[in-house]
């Protein structure tokens, strides 16, 4: 019973540094390194090997939280691997992947055993011992960081198939290195049992992963059921945590068990079966936005528990002194990915402009990598312990190094879409004719949502407005050649708000020379409603528009009050789906941010009726309303 309150007393006083800890880190933000790389230092600063807030003997029994968080880091793993969205690269992917995978943990394993005669803390170890450590060190560089890709990737706005071919490489080598991990754990054990390796060895290798694919399959059923009842959502993150984390006791008792009963280990990779329940119920449910949801509002709190205590384990003293082994592998990562992203480039037929740069996405290592370690220097061999520092070391390394290179690729690429200051590129640009107040106001809410707007009037020595991207045209004619100056062919949206006739002449040069997709008109009288409506315009009559606003406003004051921008962080757009990676996609399949609504969608200049089996086609316009950080995440992937 002490112990229990033991470890109550400890974890609590860890949560009261940790918020402290999360706040300080937020400091390497402003310096333009990960978060990640923050909570790893200020853990290092309250462990046990400086300000010894956290001591040794406190770390072992906090164990229990790493093996939580790393339910939570698998979960969001597994989820991030959506198989319709990468159709239209899946050759580069999976060619880049296997290649690499190859060099990396194959070549790499070699050098690091040829290095082990050398190497301080592995010079007198017997063979099984160096063998186990080169396997382990080339099954860590393998694995990735999703997480701070798709961070690199939402900064920069980026897209095309540079990105795309990154992302979907970065998390099917990240989810191949967990399969590996649990293939080389189990090898390791009979290695290191001195165990004689036959056949019955390889067999039961291979009874473990198929139960790990069983266990995982049946988890996600669990999963799917437990989405399918009413609960608050707190209930449901707490439940698929005593899932994820019952996984782990499971697989520690049935090792324990097999050895006891059978006298060899039966291990089973509880990152491997949470892994496999989440993309099962990400790609085969229709829960996928409540759990990726769920991940998404439970994964700031997990990470900043994980890597801070990850960072009071490593030992500072005995980093730096091996500082140069640390040093040595990361080099050494960073050449062999360089051959293996260049012959995958290569070999999957990508442009040559890509094969130079294609191994700078994947140098960033976090949240899996540091799970696999955790576990390595959890299985108290003599070595494990300077095995996992040195490991972490080099992390730290990648995750210092590897995001900006990353940034610096999709530069290269010409794949990122922001402006040297920050500001969203956008090439929406509307014309509006008429100069008065509601034209005015009109230019001014349309400017703050980033659209370019021209004011076009026939009255000289007007004042320019000073409305930011709004400028002020004057033209007396309305003809063809005086649309075109003003550049009416190429925008988006014509507003016409002049008299009848000349709101018609407008209409209907722009209807048939230009195509303009959106015509809008405000109608002075209702008879000429017919005409406008043949043109296709919108037509707004303010005879009846105050009265039609206000019965809305009755019969469905929610719809209304989003469509006015009434409610708090709330918009509507009109997305173009330009993506051809998403064409065929079915909704319910489109990994759509979780505030995300879609309203309508127009195809052809049809509206279709759209359920979850809808399956889109590039060039329809999608009506959605969210959070304007929601829509503007979706128009990326979208467009």
């Amino acid at each position: 019973m002490k112990e229990y309150l033991d470890i109550i007393y400890l974890t609590a006083a860890f949560l009261f540094l940790l918020i402290s800890a999360n706040r300080l880190a937020g400091f390497f933000a402003h310096i333009r390194l990960p978060l990640i790389t923050g909570l790893i230092v200020m853990g290092i600063l309250i462990g046990p090997y400086v300000f010894n807030f956290i001591p040794s003997e406190a770390i072992d029994r906090l164990g229990f939280i790493n093996e939580i968080a790393l339910v939570f880091i698998a979960f969001a793993a597994g989820a991030e691997l959506h198989i319709s969205e990468f159709r239209e690269r899946r050759r580069s992917i999976f060619t880049l992947s296997l290649v690499q995978v190859i060099i990396i943990f194959g070549v790499g394993s070699i050098v690091f055993y040829l290095l082990s005669s050398v190497i301080s803390f592995t010079r007198g170890l017997p063979v099984e011992a160096r063998v186990a450590i080169s396997l382990l060190t080339g099954v860590i560089s393998i694995a990735r960081s999703p997480a701070s890709t798709i961070a690199v990737i939402n900064e920069l706005r980026a897209r095309g198939p540079f990105t795309q071919t990154s992302l979907g490489t970065t998390i099917l080598i990240d989810v191949s290195s967990i399969l590996i991990f649990a293939l080389v754990f189990s090898f390791n054990e009979v290695l290191l049992n001195d165990e004689q390796f036959r056949l019955l060895v390889v067999v039961i290798l291979l009874a473990e992963l198929l139960a790990s694919f069983a266990l995982g399959l049946l988890l996600g059923k669990v999963l799917q059921f437990t989405m399918g009842i009413r609960l608050p959502q707190g209930i449901r993150i707490l439940f698929m945590l005593g899932l994820g984390f019952g996984i782990y006791l499971f697989s520690e008792w049935l090792r324990h068990y097999s050895r006891r009963m059978w006298g060899m280990d039966f291990y089973i990779e509880p990152l491997l079966i949470n892994i496999i329940a989440s993309f099962y119920l990400s790609n085969f449910t229709r829960y996928r936005r409540e759990f990726n949801d769920m991940l998404e509002k439970a994964m700031p709190y997990i990470y900043a528990a994980f890597f801070t205590l990850i960072g009071a384990s490593i030992s500072w003293e005995f980093l730096f002194k091996v500082w140069t082994l640390a040093v040595l592998l990361f080099f050494l990562r960073l050449v062999l990915m360089f051959i293996g992203s260049w012959i995958g480039s290569a070999l999957s037929g990508d442009p040559v402009r890509y094969r130079n740069i294609m191994w700078m996405p994947f140098v960033t290592q976090a949240g899996v990598s540091l799970g696999l370690i955790t576990v390595i220097m959890g299985e108290g061999h003599t070595w494990s312990y300077q095995l996992g520092t040195i490991l972490i070391g080099t992390i730290i390394l990648n995750q210092l190094i590897g995001p900006a290179l990353f940034k610096w690729a999709i530069q290269i690429a010409g794949e990122h879409h922001v402006k040297a200051h920050g500001e969203i590129i956008e090439d929406h640009e509307a014309v509006i004719f008429g100069y008065e107040a509601q034209s005015l106001a009109l230019a001014r809410q349309l400017s703050s949502q980033n659209w370019s707007v021209r004011l076009v009037t026939d009255q000289p020595r007007l004042k320019d407005p000073k409305i930011g991207n709004v400028g002020l045209v004057y033209e007396r004619e309305i003809t063809k050649e005086s649309l075109e100056r003003v550049g009416a062919d190429k925008a988006e949206a014509i507003v016409t708000m002049k008299t009848d006739e000349e709101n018609y002449r407008i209409c209907e040069m722009a209807y048939e020379h230009f195509g303009t997709p959106n015509l809008v008109v405000r109608l002075n009288e209702r008879k000429n409603f017919d005409r406008f409506y043949q043109l296709g315009a919108l037509i707004v009559d303010p005879s009846t528009a105050i009265v039609s606003l206000l019965d809305h406003m009755v019969r469905a004051p929610n719809a209304t009050s989003l469509l006015l921008g009434h409610a708090p962080d709330q918009d509507t757009a009109d997305i173009v789906l330009r993506n051809r990676s998403l064409h065929g996609v079915s909704l319910r399949h489109l990994d759509l941010p979780s505030d995300i609504l879609i309203l309508a969608t127009r195809r052809r200049g049809q509206m279709i009726i759209s359920t979850g089996f809808t399956r889109l086609r590039v060039g329809d316009v999608l009506t959605v309303v969210g959070s304007k950080e929601s829509i503007e995440e979706l128009r990326l992937k979208l467009e």
